[in-house]
């Protein structure tokens, strides 16, 4: 992409666009912005689309897209989540997931272009035209997908509203969770339609492939979601279910086999549109040693340029003349972030076998190095280890240390384990705080895991296809491409993952594997919380304790001074490590005792499966009262600002 495209792209992404300073449906777009002055050609459609752009990208100052894997059984951050403490997460007063701003701005866009398009008063290319009429539905279509997971039930609402209080109420009606992901569906049909093959601008904006990846991931979202939580309150006909409660829902139900297998279908034939299409770029093998900077696996998390890698689909670039990030100076450091013990003893042995299994060859955790060797590629790939290269230079000689452990909380090495995924090499980004290294937002590889998963949650058994996929990202990540040599060897009972489990009740091997190949793939690339809900893998946590590298066997030999330990634990004054008597290994969350709602470990309870709502919606969704709102709460939370879950 030349430089004045570069430029015009960023101006454009800095565009504010007309949105509502209201959370209900109460607002007019800006008298600025009306369809007879505006929206009438194609760099006004281009404009307002890329304006409304909101993905999963590196911010100005935090370790970007790497670390929100944060707060799950994969990283940990150097403060636990309210997540984890049933009573801590209360319904808010106002504000929360439950507006409508965006949705508002796409209705508003959509409706406008397309009777203008069919008056023919857009001037422009005619396949551009239909081009940004299908972002806004791709658009619409990724803003439900987030109320959908974070909401369950939610208004599906294809039109902006007048200010009219008895319309708004009427429009504020709850639809089933079920055909919110019909609705997200059909959008995304609707936008494949319309959209430009990729790639479109450098694979930085929105193309029909795109839309065929996200999908594939709604489809499976929802199909896995139905699964694992039939029979709950958590979807639509279920004993509990709060829709019953409401006249216009009251009876209300679902075929859940029928629609379970319909997302699952679509997310096969969606994800396999993608699978058969885009290859997985090549890992070269290198995976120590300054080479590894040269390895493609390794760089396609880190170019500058992500365009050339067959599998990145979709992805935001940056330019040190407009927009810049820090993600590299935050994973030099530490980034606050750190994997865990679990996500790093998931890892199989290069022979396929789990770390536990006899003859597998595995070196233990006395020093990181050990951790490493004979691993998975992925691990030895995306694992900071004391002597790393650190300068992709020929003359360079930077070396990691070891993880910084003791740092402020936005720099430190919060387990012991670095994240490497996304590093750059190139040391002239960590004396400043900027860098220019893209941000990848979807690839290839997730449509291989998902049609692989969906196929055997549908079918009881793999196909062709989904063998095809399996044995190819198993290849590249340097593994015996016959997964059964890893399925007949998995001890469930020795697995810390959280993943083994669907409401409560252990998986089979096959799936279980699945989900570990889903986990080793998509490590720190911010996937892992909303798979484990939708999973509905967290009922069975109590007081579980996050762990991290072996600390005091051997490796706290590396931190001192001049022969004095910087280690202090309890009972000494001043903690700033766990003690050794709780563990040899590192708990980020048992380093004080004192005014420490986590000490005892994670907790979880079924209402954070769902987002609450915050009271503030109850009243505008009724005359006053809330208990006779049209909107009801999601389960186990009260209608009460403030207040704690039920169950």
């Amino acid at each position: 992409m030349n430089t004045n495209k570069i430029k015009s792209l960023l101006l454009q992404l800095l565009v504010v666009t007309t949105i509502s300073c209201n959370n209900f449906l109460d607002r007019e777009p800006l008298d600025t912005v009306t369809p007879n002055v505006y929206l009438k050609s194609e760099q006004d459609l281009a404009t307002y689309t890329i304006s409304l752009y909101s993905f999963p990208s590196h911010g100005d100052w935090s370790i970007g897209t790497f670390g929100y894997d944060n707060n799950t059984d994969n990283q940990a951050s150097p403060n636990a989540s309210d997540r984890w403490n049933p009573g801590l997460w209360r319904v808010e007063t106002s504000g929360g997931v439950w507006n409508f701003d965006r949705i508002r701005d796409i209705n508003y866009f959509i409706t406008n272009v397309e009777k203008n398009y069919a008056k023919k008063e857009i001037t422009g290319n005619d396949s551009n035209i239909r081009h940004y009429i299908g972002e806004a539905y791709f658009l619409r279509a990724n803003e439900y997908f987030s109320k959908l997971m974070n909401l369950g039930d939610f208004p599906i609402i294809k039109e902006v509203y007048s200010d009219d209080r008895a319309m708004l109420i009427e429009a504020s009606k709850r639809r089933p969770r079920n055909e919110v992901a019909r609705f997200i569906i059909e959008d995304l049909n609707k936008a494949i339609e319309l959209l430009k093959p990729g790639p479109v601008e450098n694979k930085n904006r929105i193309s029909k492939e795109v839309a065929q990846f996200l999908k594939s991931r709604v489809a499976l979202y929802e199909g896995t979601w139905e699964k694992y939580h039939n029979n709950t309150a958590f979807v639509p006909g279920g004993p509990g279910w709060p829709g019953a409660g409401k006249d216009y829902l009251s009876g209300y139900s679902i075929n859940i086999d029928s629609e379970i297998n319909y997302f699952l279908g679509e997310a096969m034939d969606a994800s396999k549109a993608i699978a058969d299409v885009f290859p997985l770029v090549t890992n070269t093998h290198q995976t120590q040693t300054k080479a590894v900077f040269n390895n493609t696996y390794f760089k396609m998390f880190s170019d500058q340029d992500m365009y050339p890698y067959s599998e990145v689909l979709f992805w935001r670039q940056y330019s040190s003349k407009f927009l810049t990030n820090s993600t590299q100076n935050y994973l030099n450091t530490g980034g606050g972030t750190g994997y865990t013990r679990s996500l790093i003893e998931s890892f199989l042995m290069k022979n396929g076998l789990p770390i536990y299994t006899s003859g597998s060859g595995y070196n233990g955790d006395k020093e990181l190095s050990d951790v490493r060797k004979d691993r998975d590629e992925r691990l030895q790939l995306f694992l900071l280890a004391p002597e790393d290269d650190m300068d992709a230079s020929s003359t360079g000689n930077k070396l990691a240390g070891y993880p910084n452990i003791l740092d402020i909380n936005e720099s430190k090495s919060v387990t012991g384990y670095k994240v490497k995924k996304g590093l750059y090499g190139d040391p002239a980004y960590y004396g400043g705080n900027t860098s220019i290294t893209g941000s990848l937002i979807y690839r290839a590889s997730e449509a291989y895991l998902n049609y692989i998963e969906a196929c055997y949650v549908k079918n009881g058994s793999l196909d062709g296809s989904a063998t095809v996929y399996w044995q190819q990202l198993r290849k590249r990540a340097g593994l015996p491409t016959d997964f059964y040599v890893t399925i007949n060897a998995t001890d469930l009972s020795k697995e810390d993952d959280w993943a083994k489990y669907s409401h409560g009740q252990l998986i089979d091997r096959t799936l279980y594997n699945i989900r570990r190949e889903r986990r080793n793939e998509l490590i720190a690339e911010g996937m892992r919380w909303e798979d484990l809900k939708r999973w509905r893998a967290l009922d069975q946590i109590n007081n579980y304790q996050i762990e991290g590298m072996n600390l005091w066997e051997s490796m706290y030999k590396n931190y001192s001074d001049n022969g004095v330990s910087r280690l202090r634990a309890e009972p000494e004054a001043n903690p700033n490590v766990s003690p050794k008597a709780n563990s040899i290994y590192l708990r980020p969350y048992q380093i004080t005792s004192q005014n420490n709602n986590f000490y005892n470990g994670y907790n979880f309870t079924q209402a954070h499966y769902l987002n609450p709502i915050a009271y503030q919606h109850f009243l505008l969704a009724s005359n006053g009262d809330p208990g006779k709102s049209t909107i009801y709460q999601n389960p186990y939370w009260p209608v009460q600002a403030g207040g704690a879950p039920i169950k």
